[in-house]
């Protein structure tokens, strides 16, 4: 088993290093710079209009009963909002982010910052494109995704079978590393209070058991996994903002030089001597980066085949969501998790070779006491679950795509089958060593984003031309609707927003 997995950490490095080089380093960046300037700054012009079009009506609307359109299986936008945040705020958050601290350096976390501001005009365009491009079938079933718009809007039908390829994997990959992590901390917590020796054997059974729940979740399809999100996502989003701003206020001293070492090590040109200080300028970039979309998942094309699910008939209104998404899960949530750690503990005294998953726990331990480790052990899993279900339909959709050729009879069996391999994968996900696990998942999300980005940037001018017409229609110039890229549907759609209804408009 060791000369096994000795052999996958050797390929997997050597694909590691071409798969986020310079070039797809480039091409995320340049993407969202394109995108950028191509939507005027749209992160910045309408990131207020993002909130109010998005968040806020979401909060006034809790526990108002929504009236469902009949006609489409779909979810509403804040439930298709919730499922694609829960597939972005997973472990990569905490975890993640003191793994990239431990491994780049303090400098990593600007680059993440980096990737966050452009990816949320990347995020808005794959959400925009998503919902152009979707497709709704005889059962009112809608699917749509990166697959969708580079197969029907590049026309490249062979790049769209590759990304869902690359989907499938990334999704296996995303569910191992957020199940080794829940299985870690677990582990960790039960060792630390005395109820277990530490040993291995109860990861399994942790990893067993997320897999027994995964299973009665995902059978449900995706508006149970909507509900489960919706119903998480806020409550463990609250828990972890509350504790974090506490632990930051009692080390506040310390916030000032904390952020004059990110900035600092933000630009280390040369390795200094040794320790958390001792990272090439390329390492600390690639380590930002990779960890950026890992967390955002911008760039990848994964957080839009939730999005496609909403039933709002406006591409831009959701695609606004995408923008307050990658917002959320990095300028709030990561940047907390970052302050969080560097300044409760000596960054001097900090090295690659420390576990990710000890000293997440440890961050809030040693903040909180028994209570900390408790409070971790709770919202960590449930934020690596929320994960798990979510890249759980994210594969389904990409294996419905890959053998759409099929009857629907048998592609039926085709999905069931994966979701089988996928429930059966999270258990056996809790073995693996931890880093290994995360270099793997870095590679399947590097290898997804690159099809999807290259067909972001082709049709760069058409979600500029699909933005512009939202906005001309706001003012109250006469344009026709761009709500469909399919003539029939777009027809449909339209009339449904005449009809005044406000969960569609």
């Amino acid at each position: 088993m060791e000369d096994f997995l000795k052999t996958v950490e050797d390929v997997n490095d050597y694909l590691n290093s071409i798969v986020w080089g310079l070039p797809v380093i480039i091409l995320i960046l340049g993407t969202g710079l394109l995108l950028t300037i191509r939507t005027r700054f749209l992160q910045v012009r309408k990131f207020g209009d993002s909130l109010n079009s998005t968040i806020v009506p979401a909060v006034k609307s809790i526990g108002k009963k929504r009236q469902k359109d009949e006609r489409v299986k779909s979810v509403s936008q804040f439930e298709a909002f919730s499922t694609a945040i829960s597939g972005t705020v997973g472990t990569g958050n905490i975890i993640g982010v003191v793994s990239a601290i431990l491994t780049g350096g303090p400098g990593a976390v600007f680059w993440m910052w980096i990737s966050a501001f452009f990816g949320m005009v990347t995020n808005y365009s794959e959400n925009v494109l998503g919902l152009y491009f979707r497709k709704k079938d005889k059962k009112g079933n809608i699917s749509g995704g990166s697959f969708y718009y580079i197969a029907y809007g590049l026309k490249w039908k062979w790049l769209a079978y590759l990304a869902a390829i690359f989907c499938l994997f990334a999704a296996i990959g995303m569910s191992g590393v957020q199940t080794n992590k829940i299985s870690v901390t677990i582990n960790e917590a039960l060792a630390r209070t005395g109820i277990t020796d530490g040993d291995g054997g109860i990861r399994l059974v942790i990893g067993i058991v997320v897999a027994m729940v995964t299973a009665v979740v995902i059978i449900g399809g995706i508006q149970r996994i909507g509900k489960v999100a919706s119903m998480l996502v806020p409550f463990m989003s609250l828990i972890f903002i509350a504790l974090s701003v506490t632990a930051i206020c009692v080390n506040i001293t310390n916030v000032p030089s904390t952020f004059a070492l990110i900035f600092e090590k933000a630009f280390n040109f040369k390795a200094a001597g040794g320790g958390i200080l001792g990272f090439t300028f390329a390492e600390v970039i690639k380590v930002g980066m990779a960890r950026g979309v890992f967390s955002n998942e911008a760039g990848l094309g994964s957080s839009v085949i939730a999005h496609s699910a909403s039933e709002t008939r406006e591409p831009v209104k959701q695609g606004l969501w995408g923008v307050f998404e990658v917002f959320f899960d990095t300028f709030v949530i990561c940047t907390l998790t970052a302050l969080m750690f560097l300044t409760s503990f000596d960054p001097m005294k900090l090295n690659s070779g420390m576990d990710d998953s000890i000293m997440s726990m440890s961050m809030f331990s040693d903040n909180f006491g028994g209570f900390g480790t408790a409070v971790f052990a709770v919202i960590l899993p449930l934020f690596a679950f929320t994960t798990v279900i979510a890249w759980s339909y994210y594969g389904e959709k990409a294996a419905e795509f890959c053998f759409g050729w099929m009857k629907e009879e048998k592609r039926k069996y085709v999905v069931l089958g994966f979701k089988v391999l996928y429930i059966l994968l999270i258990a056996v996900s809790t073995l693996i060593h931890s880093k290994l696990i995360w270099e793997i998942d870095d590679t399947f999300n590097g290898l997804m984003a690159i099809p999807n980005l290259i067909c972001v940037v082709a049709l760069s001018g058409l979600v500029a031309k699909i933005t512009k017409n939202y906005y001309d229609r706001k003012k109250g110039k006469k344009v026709e609707p761009m709500l469909s890229a399919y003539p029939d549907l777009n027809e449909e759609f339209k009339q449904d927003i005449k009809s005044g209804d406000a969960e569609m408009r």
